[in-house]
């Protein structure tokens, strides 16, 4: 599994706005910041929308801010909204997708993998990210992240 380009901008973009301390910002300004393309930036702030991470308001005064607090935002679910629900393998969200079922040797190693990777990516909210403290239990203090 590798994380898209699309999913990379959207960590950032997120990020961000993590960062504006509820003060909103266009995606122009956001595009900038972050050296995303503009055009992408505006699909994935739209997919974050969509997605609830992020409230879009109109006007002069308008932009993105967070839906929630960045205590409440989980990498989880901005890797998510972009890529759609981690699958590791399609049989491990579709169980009909192989012939083989039930008597597949790999598919209870492919559903261990997926659960210890959304585990880990739900350990991880924004405030987390922003402040590079990592999750309780992970020994890897020290090095930066996102």
């Amino acid at each position: 599994m590798q994380i898209t380009r699309e999913t990379d901008y959207a960590i950032r973009c997120i990020l961000y706005l993590a960062g504006k301390d509820g003060n909103s910002a266009v995606v122009g300004e956001i595009s900038r910041d972050q050296a995303v393309p503009r055009t992408f930036a505006a699909k994935i702030m739209q997919k974050l929308h969509k997605a609830g991470l992020v409230v879009s308001t109109r006007g002069v005064k308008g932009g993105y801010t967070l839906n929630r607090t960045p205590e409440e935002i989980t990498l989880l679910e901005i890797v998510e909204a972009i890529e759609g629900p981690i699958s590791i393998n399609i049989c491990v969200i579709d169980k009909n997708s192989c012939e083989r079922q039930p008597h597949c040797n790999v598919h209870p190693v492919w559903v261990e993998i997926r659960d210890l990777l959304v585990e880990k990516l739900r350990s991880y909210t924004l405030d987390k990210l922003i402040n590079n403290n990592p999750p309780s239990g992970d020994n890897t203090t020290g090095r930066r992240r996102a």
